[in-house]
């Protein structure tokens, strides 16, 4: 069975099958092309690159936050040039624990495909066990990839600011805690996070080595924030609808599936000044 989080031991002796693809997430918000950069350097044999703002988001437009959802035509070409059809396994990594690569895992999920999950540990646990490194790109046969969104549920601004003096409503920041409280912000234009979200960093859901904890812990973790609420009563955000998804492939991990991502994300919401801001600078 396949599973959402894969070890190296698992992954190691799949290179090369023809139904397994690896994609290689590495990227740094401060150096765009950092992520590429390190991946000519050396990358697991056979993986592809994916570059956060050029394959895993559609272009900035007025009013959306940094990172929008693609269209799915795009996506779902983007998918087939790397090779991924509909009966592909897909293993994602990058060397953040999985904060982009799980943008990689919900972008495929949201599009149907089942069989998708991340490398624990990513490209740092593949070098501490001394595994093979390449640093030839890829180069793969284009498939078919065919699917339609929607497969992972979404929430938009409108509908958590009509929702935020609903007590049955959580929402849930996966930002830093001093971004989250307004202390420092050093990529959005307004610093805060939006009044009644709770704070849970996705750096929780993992250990020292960038692995993730285990279920048992997972579970403890976003049992406690959730308080018994129904998961289509949870809304997860991050800065720009990225990390948020490392929450939501946690929350999967415990046990608590179906949750729902806002795409724009704080990027989004400081966009329209209407909007209520809390934190320390207000």
């Amino acid at each position: 069975m396949f599973s959402a989080l894969i070890s190296v031991p698992q992954l190691a002796p799949r290179l090369g099958a023809p139904d397994w693809v690896v994609i290689d997430c590495r990227f740094d918000l401060a150096r765009p092309e950092a992520g590429e950069a390190a991946y000519r350097q050396g990358h697991i044999p056979g993986a592809r690159y994916a570059h956060l703002d050029r394959d895993l988001a559609a272009p900035r437009q007025a009013g959306s936050g940094r990172h929008p959802l693609p269209e799915p035509e795009v996506l779902a070409a983007t998918f087939g040039r790397w090779g991924i059809d509909n009966a592909a396994k897909v293993v994602a990594y990058d060397d953040a624990g999985g904060a982009i690569a799980a943008r990689l895992w919900w972008l495929l999920r949201w599009m149907g495909h089942a069989d998708v999950g991340l490398l624990d540990g990513g490209w740092g646990a593949w070098q501490a066990a001394g595994m093979p490194v390449d640093s030839t790109p890829a180069r793969c046969e284009p498939k078919l990839f065919t699917g339609t969104p929607g497969h992972m549920p979404v929430i938009d601004a409108g509908e958590i600011a009509a929702r935020l003096q609903d007590r049955r409503f959580l929402l849930v920041d996966a930002r830093a805690a001093a971004r989250f409280s307004g202390e420092v912000e050093p990529i959005d234009v307004v610093a805060g996070h939006v009044p009644g979200a709770k704070n849970f960093p996705f750096q929780d859901s993992l250990d020292a080595r960038g692995s993730f904890r285990d279920r048992a812990t997972l579970e403890g973790g976003f049992g406690d924030l959730m308080r018994g609420r129904e998961a289509a009563d949870v809304a997860v955000m991050c800065g720009s609808g990225v990390t948020a998804c490392h929450n939501l492939f946690s929350m999967e991990l415990a046990g608590y599936p179906g949750a729902r991502l806002y795409p724009g994300s704080w990027s989004e919401w400081i966009t329209d000044p209407v909007r209520p801001i809390a934190g320390k600078n207000k």
